[in-house]
């Protein structure tokens, strides 16, 4: 089996990984990935009104709709989690997107540890375009803590759970970048492509910045640090990566 599947209808390719989202994104031929940010994050209901609304003004369909960047009030228990995520899919259904479990979106959702959003809501989104002559080939990779998916639960399989001391982040950090690694390569990507870099995390991530992230390579346009925490109650440490020809702000 393909370690990657092709969404034809929305013009990517994507990492089949859970049902809530998939491990990353990457434009098929003839296709690119753009960005476009809100200014303040949006409630998901009209923010999906609102990506429905810009799809339709640039002529693509609903299925070209490939990543969002979600914020949260607060980490979910993971039977929270599970049930945000069935009333998210609900919109991706009733647009095609999401078929019989299979979800080809990307994804992010994080919760900022100051002025977080009343609800859950959407900050950034991407969806595929037809190519522009010479653009360099396009890709975002899902967000990514610190325990392997798929797996029965959260809280059982996080990387030194609980242990936020230097050494607890080092190898948490050590742990989420060979995922994003792993993710780009069954892309066809490497840090070199990536043209911005993410990490979310509330705690003190300086002593990680040159010896793991930037002497990795993993940063090559710089790193940009949110102070969020991610989605799931004990988890501590998050990063996603793209590699973006053009973004735009809503």
């Amino acid at each position: 089996m393909s370690a990657t599947k092709v969404f034809a209808a929305g013009g990517y390719r994507y990492i089949p990984a859970v049902f809530q989202y998939s491990g990353g994104v990457a434009a098929e031929p003839g296709f690119e990935i753009e960005r476009a940010r809100f200014v303040r994050p949006v409630p998901l209901e009209e923010a999906f009104q609102r990506i429905e609304a810009h799809l339709r003004s640039i002529g693509r369909p609903l299925a070209a709709f490939c990543q969002c960047e979600l914020r949260s009030p607060a980490p979910f228990t993971e039977d929270g989690f599970r049930s945000f995520n069935r009333i998210y899919v609900g919109t991706l259904e009733r647009w095609g997107i999401f078929v019989n479990e299979n979800n080809p979106l990307a994804r992010s959702n994080v919760c900022p540890a100051i002025d977080p959003p009343a609800s859950p809501s959407f900050y950034a989104f991407s969806y595929t375009v037809p190519a522009r002559k010479g653009t360099r080939p396009t890709f975002v990779i899902a967000g990514s803590g610190e325990a392997p998916e798929g797996k029965p639960n959260y809280r059982d399989f996080i990387v030194r759970r609980g242990d936020v001391s230097q050494d607890g982040l080092r190898e948490k950090a050590r742990f989420v970048l060979g995922e994003q690694e792993r993710r780009m390569a069954l892309l066809g990507f490497s840090w070199q492509d990536v043209t911005a870099t993410h990490v979310y995390s509330v705690h003190d991530i300086h002593p990680l910045m040159r010896d793991e992230i930037i002497a990795r390579g993993a940063a090559p346009g710089g790193a940009t640090w949110h102070y969020c925490r991610p989605p799931v109650v004990d988890l501590d440490y998050e990063m996603d990566c793209r590699g973006l020809a053009r973004e735009w702000i809503l």
